[in-house]
């Protein structure tokens, strides 16, 4: 009877520890899926503070892809991505991409969907390439934030800093005015695959034709490329003087090309004969505006970018409901509305004018 008694008791203590170890397995099976949405239990946020200070408490990874971490422009967006983990306690970083390339780009948000990361904030070099991986990353349960990127399919949500429209207006309106709002121009981009910078360009020409029907854009050169690069820029803004003689204006975008183009000006002893406007930044440009080598630029404050992406990234994570107008918390992020027709793609009141009256206040 005790041989019996004591095989029994062994049986049951195998059969209890058996059950407690598969309860462990299936425990530790099911912590990829949290850290990939928030738990159950995790309270939804109300507000943007609520969303940052949950993200915060969660410990959730959020990781920024900018296109070129060299660039002044990303640089300056890291000083706001640093700023708002600082300040908050959010895990939230910029990754260095080193100089830009949408392969290496597109290889390091692969990298990051196979760490686990918890949202993906990107600003797309090439918008076609970057979108099935950008899939997989969904698919994987990880939140994608995209900034210049309205194109995309695969994300949550997209921040525009204004209407994609309106700024390319703008951008028409200080060339014109430089112009005297006549004269032969051309519109240059980083390149014919940048969502963003295309479609700048586009209704600059657009409203160009609506509104100042003496200016005429180049056909046979529509549109040239300039790499994200200033020595590019300057480069193709020289070889554009010499192919056109006729030519006056040139309309960038990328925050590369006016400044290039400002030196071929210099160099060419062009200045008050032939005009650029576009994006850049103001201590990097200072000097070409208090000349008058260029009369204005425009921007939106990249820092603040980085920001609003984190923020909107700790919403979705936090569960916390998507509806208009949109308070990321920053100015010209505070009152975002969806573009007409998408209900992806939010935008903001983001754009500023630098001129050589104002270019030394904005400290960066």
């Amino acid at each position: 009877m005790k041989k019996i008694l004591a095989v029994l008791l062994t049986v049951v203590m195998v059969l209890g520890l058996a059950a407690c170890g598969g309860s462990d397995t299936k425990t530790d099976e099911s912590k990829p899926a949290e850290t990939k949405a928030p738990a159950e239990e995790t309270k939804k946020a109300t507000s943007e503070g609520d969303a940052l200070s949950i993200a915060a408490d969660e410990g959730w990874e959020i990781a920024v892809v900018p296109k070129d971490s060299t660039n002044p422009w990303f640089v300056r967006m890291k000083s706001g991505v640093d700023e708002l983990a600082e300040s908050t306690g959010v895990n939230a970083y910029q990754v260095d991409t080193g100089t830009i390339d949408a392969t290496h780009q597109a290889q390091q948000v692969e990298d990051l969907i196979a760490q686990g990361v918890d949202a993906i904030c990107v600003v797309p070099v090439d918008i076609k390439s970057l979108d099935p991986i950008l899939k997989k990353a969904m698919d994987a349960g990880i939140v994608v934030i995209a900034h210049e990127g309205s194109e995309l399919e695969n994300v949550n949500y997209d921040i525009e800093a204004f209407s994609n429209k309106g700024y390319g207006a703008f951008l028409m309106q200080n060339l014109a005015e430089a112009m005297g709002e006549e004269g032969l121009y051309t519109t240059m981009v980083a390149s014919l695959t940048n969502g963003s910078h295309n479609e700048w360009a586009d209704a600059a020409v657009e409203y160009q034709k609506e509104n100042y029907p003496n200016m005429t854009l180049l056909e046979e050169n529509p549109r040239v490329e300039s790499d994200d690069n200033g020595d590019v820029a300057y480069n193709v803004a020289k070889e554009l003087i010499k192919t056109y003689p006729e030519l006056k204006g040139i309309l960038g975008t990328s925050s590369f090309d006016a400044p290039g183009v400002a030196r071929a000006i210099d160099e060419l002893g062009l200045k008050d004969k032939f005009f650029t406007s576009g994006t850049g930044m103001p201590a990097d440009n200072a000097d070409i505006l208090k000349s008058g080598t260029v009369k204005s630029l425009t921007l939106w404050d990249p820092g603040i970018a980085g920001k609003a992406m984190i923020s909107l990234a700790s919403q979705v994570l936090a569960e916390q409901e998507i509806k208009v107008p949109v308070d990321l918390g920053e100015d010209g992020y505070t009152n975002m509305k969806f573009r007409e027709g998408s209900n992806t793609v939010l935008e903001g009141e983001g754009w500023i004018t630098i001129d050589a009256e104002n270019v030394d206040s904005f400290g960066f």
